[in-house]
This record gives C-alpha cells, structure tokens and sequence, in this order.
C-alpha cells in the first residue's frame, strides 16, 4: 500500500509544491519544528547515529531512551515508528541507494512491531535545503518514491525538507534544522546537537567515507551497540587530501561547501587520518573478525565490553 497523508494517497506524479499546497498542516508542522531551538542531547541514554547508519528499538529499551543524528546538509534524517510497538528506527540518509535502505528500515521496524495489532506505521522526514545542485530535491524525491512503493500503509506525519528546512542569508541558503533526536519512550521529535557522537566516531566516519552501504548499528534485544567488523584498502590519494588546505577539502569533499558545519573539516581530517594509520582494518582493528561491542554502563554511557580499544 502507498504513502498516505491524511489517509489519502499521495500523488507523486505532481510537483512537490502541490502536496504541500493539498496538505497545510504539514507546513504547519514544518514551521513548529524550525521555530525550536535546537537541544543540546548529553550522552547518558543517547544512541548517536552516523550517516549510512540506522538503529532501532523499543520503549521497553533500558539503555537507549533516545535515537539522534546531526551534521545533515543535503543528507535527510527518517524517523520511522510503529505506533502499536512503539518500535522507533533513526537512519541519516544521503541518497546512496535509497529505495533499497527504505526496504532495510522498513524490515527493521517491522521486526519489533506485531503489525497485526493496533497502530499504524509513521515516518518523519527532516533535513536538506534548497541547495545549488539540487541533491536535496533529489533525496527527498527519492524517498517519497521509497516510501510510496512499500506494501504496507506508511504514514507521512512530519516533513520538514528541503525548501521547508531552507533559509537564505546574502544570497546563498542553509538548512536550518542539522539534526534531531527521537524519544523512543514519548516519540517526541526535536531538533537538536550532540556534544559526543561516539564511541568509535573515527572508525564509522571511515566506514562511511570508504563507500559503506546503509548499516544497522544495534542490537535492541540485548542492548548493545555493534561496530563492524569493517574492511577497506588503502584510501587513495590520502596524503594528498592531508595535505590540501581546509578551503581544497571543504570544496572537493563536501557535497554542499557553503552550508557545512563549522567542524567540516576538522572532522574529515580526522578520518582521514585515521584511513592512513589503518589502511588495513582486517589486520589492526578486527584481527579477530568480531565485532567491537559496547553497552551501556550504570552511568548511562557506552562502555567497551569486548575486545581492546583502539
């Protein structure tokens, strides 16, 4: 079944202005959610999400209470909830192959849902602008699309993309939210910032950088944060990029230069870097094939139960 709002299908064949145009209250829900100021989210109880990765869990989940993502430009983040379960999965898309990461997210959902119950599926879209190459445009698109040819009901509840998350200043455009957070336990979504994206922020950046395909990052039925294992060669051409200045890096490795965060490039530099020292993961991070696991500890935060740290 298809993409509905207000229980009536969406019509993708016409230009996105005519759905928001046939849906105000959509842009009315836009608009809230711009108007928050973005939460500052600490680490106790949060499971921060990298782009190409998801994550998803219960209510009755006694470590993680919430599910975040941040740094989006052009990327888009997809809240999608069971209503009945209240199974909540976060994923930070960037239009890498999106009809078959829509399908994974779906499954995942669906995994911890009893779909024959009550409740119904609902999805949240937010992230993107309207940005010069129009990869926004693109992904949001593309997901619509995704959602639209799934066979179960998916309803659209929030969308705050694109030319509704877009603001200009002197001529050039920036999204205004960059991230949000989920409260599995209230399904309250918000925008928000993330002081700590880790544990292992180095190693998942590279695994994104690297080309990794869309990768589920928890295990909700026991509660651990799962990390690799992650195989790649060398990167080519580090030592060149290393060596380039933050206005070459910003330019060649950002897909939207001008409305990147701050720390853009310090964080790429950073991966980078650690592609250099680890340009055979295979033999200095998983010697053993295994996974890095964490769970949380009394304190609230991830904490390292197998294998050494890096």
């Amino acid at each position: 079944m298809p993409l509905l709002v207000n229980g009536a299908r969406v019509d993708l064949s016409r230009p996105r202005g005519d759905m928001i145009r046939a849906h105000p209250h959509l842009e009315e829900k836009a608009k809230l959610l711009r108007s928050q100021p973005a939460q500052i989210v600490e680490p106790k109880g949060l499971l921060y999400v990298q782009q190409r990765e998801f994550a998803v869990t219960t209510p009755k989940d006694g470590s993680v209470s919430i599910l975040g993502s941040d740094d989006a430009t052009t990327c888009h983040i997809v809240v999608l909830r069971h209503t009945g379960s209240g199974a909540t999965c976060l994923t930070h898309c960037d239009g890498a192959d999106t009809e078959a990461e829509v399908s994974l997210i779906m499954s995942s959902v669906k995994s911890l849902s009893d779909t024959t119950g009550c409740g119904r599926l609902e999805v949240h879209l937010v992230g993107g602008f309207n940005d010069d190459r129009q990869l926004s445009q693109k992904l949001t698109n593309q997901l619509l699309r995704a959602f639209d040819l799934q066979p179960e009901d998916v309803h659209l509840v929030t969308f705050c993309v694109t030319e509704l998350n877009d603001r200009e200043e002197q001529d050039i455009h920036f999204p205004i939210i960059y991230g949000i957070a989920v409260n599995v336990k209230t399904a309250e979504i918000f925008p928000a910032t993330f002081p700590e994206k880790g544990p292992d922020e180095d190693l998942r950046s590279a695994h994104v950088l690297t080309g990794a395909p869309l990768t589920n990052i928890y295990d909700a039925k026991t509660e651990q944060l799962r990390i690799g294992p992650y195989f790649w060669g060398p990167f080519p051409h580090v030592d060149f990029w290393l060596e380039q200045d933050d206005a070459q890096i910003l330019q060649n490795l950002s897909t939207s230069p001008l409305a990147e965060p701050p720390h853009f490039v310090s964080h790429i530099r950073s991966t980078l870097t650690f592609l250099k020292e680890h340009p055979f993961p295979s033999q200095s991070l998983f010697p053993d094939r295994k996974p890095r696991i964490y769970k949380k500890n009394e304190q609230g935060l991830w904490e390292q139960v197998c294998s050494d740290k890096i």
